[in-house]
C-alpha cells in the first residue's frame, strides 16, 4: 500500500495543472492517468499533425499555466495563435459586437487569449510533471485505471485500487476524470443534465483571407459557428501565415449527421456560405469530426475526503469556448483554498470538509451561472422561437445598443479574458 496526501484521478490538462500547483506548494500528490505513457518521440509524432480542435485559453488560464511552468514551453514551441479581437455577428439581422478593438493605431493590441491545440498543452504539462524539480512531491502513474474506491472514514480517507492491484491510501481524492467521471459515480453524486439536440461539426480550414488574430462567432438560426485562429505548423504555413482556422459549427443533430455523409468539398462550400464568406472561400478542409452537445453539472462538487474539478464537475455548451477555462478556475480556487487552510491549521488539516465546501461555494454558483447563460444564449439565437419577429427585433436592438457602449464592451472583453 502506498500512502499519499492527495490522489488526483485523471491526467488531463486540469488534473495535471492541479498536481503541479500542489507540488509547487510542496504538498505530496499522486497523479493517475489511465492513458499509457508517451516518450518524446511519440509526442512529436502526435504534434506533427494539425489538430482541428483548439482551446480558447483566457489570460487567467495562461497565467495559471505560466505559474506551473507549462506556458513557457508552449510559447517556445510557437504552437499557439494569440487573438486580440473577438467578433460576434448575426447573418439574419443587424447587430455586430467587436471586443478588444484598439482605436490607437500606434499601440500594439492587447491580447485577449490564445488558441492552443489540446496535445500542445498536454505535452507541455507532461514535460513539467516529469521534471526533476517536482519529483520530490509529485508521483505520476500512467497506464493504470482505478477499479475500486473504498472510503474508510474522514480520518483515514480513501483506499483506491488500481487495475494492477496497487492500493493507494489518500487523505483526499480529486476527481479530474472527465464528463463520465468514475470518481463521481463511485461517490454517488448525481448529475443535472441538458441535451441540446445539437451536434457540433469540428474541422480545420484554410481560408482565402487571413484571420487577423480575431476569434469569430456567427450566431445563425441553426446554432453558432465559430472560426478560431490556428497556429501555423508547416514551413508553407509560416511563409504565408494566418490562414488556418479551427471551426466549431453547431447544427440541429439530424442536419449535422446528414451533412457529415457528404464529400469534404461539399461540406467546405456549405461552411463558407454559412459564414457569408466572411473570410472568403475555403481552400482546404481537414480533420472533420463531430460530437453531440450537452450540458451537465454535478449536484455536489464535494463529499467527505473527495472533490470534483473540471468536466467531472461541470460541462457547458461550447458556444463561448469557456469549458476548459472554467476548469482552470476550479484549479486556482481549490489549490488556494487547500494550501490556505492547511497553513492556517498549522500544517495539521488537509482537505477537510470545511475546506472543500468553501471551494464548492465559490465555484458551483459561478459555473452554474455560466452553464445557464450559455444555454440562454443558444436559445436566444437558435431554434424556431428564436426566429419569431419580436425575438429577432429585441435581439438585434440589444446587440446594436451594447456595441455602442465602449466601456461595457471593454468590461465584456475583460470578463472573457478571465482576469
Amino acid at each position: 500500500m502506498k500512502n499519499n496526501h492527495t490522489l488526483i484521478i485523471g491526467g488531463g490538462i486540469v488534473g495535471a495543472t492541479l498536481a503541479l500547483k500542489l507540488a509547487k506548494a510542496k504538498m505530496p500528490v499522486t497523479l493517475i492517468d489511465a492513458r499509457p505513457a508517451r516518450d518524446e518521440s511519440m509526442w512529436q509524432e502526435v504534434l506533427s499533425q494539425r489538430d482541428a480542435r483548439v482551446y480558447a485559453l483566457s489570460l487567467a488560464s495562461i497565467h495559471l499555466l505560466e505559474d506551473v511552468g507549462a506556458w513557457q514551453k508552449i510559447a517556445a514551441s510557437k504552437r499557439k495563435a494569440d487573438y486580440s479581437q473577438m467578433q460576434v455577428w448575426q447573418l439574419n439581422g443587424m447587430g455586430e459586437l467587436l471586443f478588444g478593438e484598439n482605436n490607437n493605431q500606434n499601440a500594439e493590441p492587447d491580447i485577449l487569449g490564445s488558441m492552443v491545440e489540446p496535445a500542445v498543452i498536454e505535452h507541455a504539462l507532461w514535460q513539467r510533471v516529469n521534471d526533476d524539480t517536482v519529483s520530490d512531491y509529485l508521483t505520476v502513474i500512467a497506464g493504470q485505471k482505478v477499479v475500486n474506491m473504498d472510503w474508510h472514514g474522514a480520518d483515514n480517507g480513501y483506499y483506491v485500487t488500481l487495475d494492477d492491484g496497487t492500493i493507494i491510501e489518500a487523505a483526499l481524492v480529486v476527481g479530474a476524470d472527465g464528463r463520465g467521471s468514475f470518481v463521481r459515480q463511485q461517490a454517488g453524486i448525481a448529475l443535472d443534465t441538458l441535451d441540446y439536440n445539437q451536434t457540433a461539426i469540428c474541422c480545420a480550414i484554410q481560408t482565402e483571407k487571413p484571420h487577423q488574430a480575431t476569434a469569430r462567432q456567427a450566431m445563425l438560426p441553426t446554432g453558432t459557428l465559430a472560426l478560431l485562429p490556428l497556429a501555423d505548423i508547416t514551413e508553407t504555413d509560416k511563409v504565408n501565415p494566418d490562414y488556418w482556422q479551427s471551426v466549431v459549427w453547431t447544427l440541429p443533430r439530424n442536419q449535422a449527421l446528414s451533412l457529415l455523409e457528404e464529400e469534404d468539398r461539399f461540406i467546405a462550400d456549405k461552411l463558407a456560405a454559412a459564414t457569408n464568406y466572411e473570410l472568403g472561400a475555403i481552400r482546404q478542409i481537414e480533420s472533420i469530426a463531430s460530437f453531440p452537445l450537452t450540458a451537465q453539472q454535478a449536484k455536489s462538487y464535494v463529499a467527505d475526503n473527495l472533490v470534483l474539478i473540471g468536466d467531472a464537475a461541470h460541462g457547458v455548451h461550447p458556444l463561448a469556448g469557456q469549458g476548459l477555462n472554467l476548469g482552470m478556475l476550479d484549479v486556482q480556487v481549490l489549490s488556494k483554498q487547500l494550501t490556505h487552510d492547511f497553513a492556517r491549521s498549522g500544517g495539521k488539516i488537509w482537505g477537510s470538509n470545511q475546506t472543500l465546501r468553501a471551494y464548492e461555494r465559490s465555484r458551483r454558483p459561478h459555473n452554474s451561472l455560466m452553464m445557464h447563460s450559455f444555454s440562454a444564449l443558444n436559445w436566444l439565437f437558435a431554434g424556431s422561437l428564436a426566429q419569431a419577429r419580436p425575438v429577432q427585433q429585441i435581439r438585434n436592438e440589444g446587440m446594436y445598443r451594447v456595441g455602442k457602449i465602449k466601456p461595457l464592451m471593454r468590461l465584456f472583453a475583460k470578463q472573457a479574458s478571465g482576469v
